[in-house]
C-alpha cells in the first residue's frame, strides 16, 4: 500500500452515533473522529421509534466534517459505509418514501407478538430453522406485529430496509439488504445458506406466518460497492461525486469482531462491550445443537463467511440508566466519575442477574435493583457508586458464566478474551472480568466497529486483501491493554452466590 486510502465510517449505536475518517497507509490505519452525536428513541402515536430525520441530519453533518478533515490531511475519500445495531427496520414504498420511521426494538408491543409466534411454531422450530436466539425484539416478531396492524404498508414493490440499509439508500439511491445485519433478523436460513427456495431468506418460516417475502432483497456481502453517492449528497456534504458507497459489515458487532487484533494461533473469544454485551467465538460454521438452543446462543454472520456464535447479555445500558435516573433526580455526574465512585465502593456487596426481566424491563432500573436487593436480603445500594459497582460486578460474573457455557458448548478452551467497543475503556470492568473469568483480557480497540467498517470498505476497494490482512493492520495500529486475572479467595464463593441467583 504505497499511497493513502481514506474511507468514512458511519457507526450508529443505540445511544449515540459517530462519523470516523480512516486513513490507511503502509499497512497502518489512523482514525479521526469527526463527529459524535447522541440520539434516543422517541414516543409518538403510542409507539417507540427512532428519530430518523435527526439521525440523517447528523450523518450528513458528520460527512461534511469528515470531508473537511480529509482535505486538511491531503487525502482523497474513496468510500463511505454505515453500520448500526441490528433488528430494527423501515419499509420503503414504491414511490420512494418510507412508511414511517424505524420502530425501536425496546417497544413493548413486540413482546406479545413474540409469544404468539413462539406458541404457534415452537421454539425448537424457530431456532432450528434460523440458528438465531429467541429474543422478543427480533425483526421476525416486529415484522409479524406490524404486518398484522398495518398490512397496507407491505404492498407490491415495498422493501424492508434495516437501519443501515436505510442510510445506504439515502446515500446511494440503492435499496439493499446486507447479510451480517440481515442475519440478526431471525428470518434467514441457518448460516445464510440458500434454502429450498434458493434464497438466503427462510421463505418457509416466513410463509408459515402468512408474511410477505417480496419485501426482502437477497442479502449482499460486506465489501460490495453500491456505486457512487447521489449528487445531492455530494453537494450537501462536500464529498467528491466519485465517492463510492461500499457496504461494510452493517451490523456493528460484525464490524467490531472483524477488527479484533487476534494473535495468530491464539485460542481466543470475544466480548463486544457497549450498550449491549455480546460474548462468543468466531466459527467457520453454525453451531445449532439442542444445548446451544437451550443456552440461547445465536449464530450471526460475520466477514468472509465467518459465524459469530454468541450470547446477548445486558451491557453498560444498566450503567447508562443509573446515570440517567440520577440526573433526572437532580444529580450530575459523568461516566468517569461514576466509575471512580464504583471503584471506591465495597466489593461484592450487592449482586443481581443482569438479564432479569424485572430489572431490564423496569422504568427505573435503580429502583428495580434496590427491590431485588431487598427481596434477596442483600444490602440495598443507595449511592450511585454502590449501584454502578453492583452493575459492573454482576456483568463480570455473567461474562464468566457465559464464557464457561461457551466452552462447554464448543468443547474448546479459550485463554484470551478480547474486549472491543466502548466498554473496553472501562478499566475497572476489564479487571473485574479478568478476575471473574480467570482469563487474560485484551482490551481494545474501543472504536472497533468504526475500525472494522473502514477496513472492510478498504477490502471492497482492493487495498486490504482479506480478513487476516485486516487484522494484521489492526494489530500494527492498535495495541490492546492487557488485564491479567488476580486470584482472590472470594471469587469462587461469589460465583456460587451469583449462580444461585440465576436459579431463582
Amino acid at each position: 500500500m504505497g499511497e493513502s486510502s481514506a474511507h468514512i465510517a458511519v457507526d450508529l449505536g443505540a445511544e449515540s452515533g459517530r462519523v470516523v475518517l480512516g486513513v490507511l497507509e503502509k499497512d497502518r490505519v489512523r482514525t479521526y473522529e469527526c463527529h459524535r452525536f447522541g440520539h434516543d428513541p422517541v414516543h409518538a402515536a403510542a409507539v417507540l421509534h427512532w428519530d430518523l430525520a435527526r439521525i440523517w441530519s447528523e450523518v450528513k453533518k458528520g460527512l461534511s466534517l469528515a470531508a473537511d478533515r480529509a482535505l486538511e490531511l491531503g487525502v482523497g475519500v474513496r468510500s463511505v459505509g454505515v453500520d448500526s445495531w441490528g433488528v430494527d427496520y423501515a419499509v420503503l414504498q414504491p414511490g420512494g418514501e418510507l412508511a414511517g420511521p424505524p420502530r425501536c426494538y425496546r417497544d413493548p408491543a413486540f413482546a406479545e407478538e413474540f409469544e404468539r409466534v413462539k406458541g404457534r411454531l415452537g421454539a425448537d422450530y424457530l431456532y432450528g430453522q434460523t440458528g438465531i436466539q429467541l429474543l422478543p425484539f427480533n425483526t421476525l416478531y416486529q415484522y409479524a406485529e406490524r404486518f398484522r396492524s398495518d398490512p397496507g404498508s407491505y404492498g407490491p414493490g415495498s422493501r424492508l430496509l434495516l437501519v443501515p440499509d436505510v442510510i445506504h439508500w439515502k446515500l446511494s439511491g440503492k435499496a439493499t439488504n446486507e447479510i451480517t445485519n440481515a442475519s440478526t433478523s431471525q428470518m434467514m436460513c441457518v448460516g445464510g445458506r440458500a434454502g429450498s427456495h434458493g434464497s438466503a431468506w427462510n421463505r418457509e418460516l416466513i410463509g408459515k406466518l402468512g408474511l410477505p417475502c417480496e419485501t426482502l432483497l437477497e442479502p449482499l456481502h460486506p465489501g460490495t460497492s453500491l456505486g457512487v453517492i447521489l449528487p445531492g449528497v455530494a453537494d450537501e456534504t462536500g464529498l467528491a461525486p466519485t465517492t463510492r458507497v461500499i457496504l461494510p459489515p452493517t451490523h456493528d458487532t460484525a464490524a467490531a469482531i472483524a477488527a479484533v487484533p487476534r494473535e495468530t494461533g491464539s485460542r481466543w473469544c470475544f466480548l463486544s462491550s457497549g450498550t449491549w454485551s455480546l460474548l462468543g467465538a468466531e466459527l467457520e460454521a453454525p453451531h445449532t445443537s439442542d444445548e446451544a438452543r437451550v443456552a440461547n446462543f445465536t449464530n450471526e454472520l460475520g466477514v468472509d463467511g465467518t459465524v459469530r456464535f454468541l450470547k446477548n447479555i445486558s451491557g453498560l445500558w444498566l450503567v447508562q440508566q443509573v446515570r440517567a435516573e440520577y440526573e433526572q433526580d437532580g444529580g450530575s455526574v459523568d461516566y468517569a466519575a461514576l466509575t471512580a465512585m464504583a471503584e471506591a465502593a465495597r466489593p461484592f456487596r450487592t449482586l443481581f442477574p443482569v438479564d432479569l426481566p424485572a430489572i431490564t424491563g423496569a422504568k427505573r432500573v435503580a429502583g428495580a435493583i434496590r427491590t431485588f436487593a431487598e427481596q434477596t436480603r442483600q444490602p440495598v445500594p443507595e449511592s450511585p457508586g454502590e449501584l454502578v459497582r453492583a452493575c459492573l460486578e454482576s456483568l463480570a460474573l455473567q461474562y464468566a458464566e457465559s464464557l464457561d457455557e461457551l466452552e462447554r458448548l464448543l468443547g474448546a478452551g479459550f485463554d484470551a478474551l478480547h474486549v472491543v467497543g466502548g466498554g473496553s475503556r472501562n478499566q475497572l470492568l476489564n479487571q473485574m472480568t479478568a478476575d471473574a473469568t480467570g482469563r487474560r483480557v485484551m482490551a481494545g480497540p474501543a472504536e472497533a466497529s468504526a475500525l472494522g467498517n473502514v477496513l472492510v470498505q478498504a477490502m471492497g476497494a482492493g487495498t486490504v486483501r482479506d480478513l487476516s490482512h485486516l487484522r494484521e493492520i489492526v494489530r500494527a495500529s492498535e495495541k490492546p491493554e492487557v488485564f491479567l486475572p488476580v486470584e482472590r479467595e472470594s471469587i469462587p464463593d461469589v460465583r456460587d452466590r451469583y449462580r444461585a441467583m440465576l436459579r431463582r
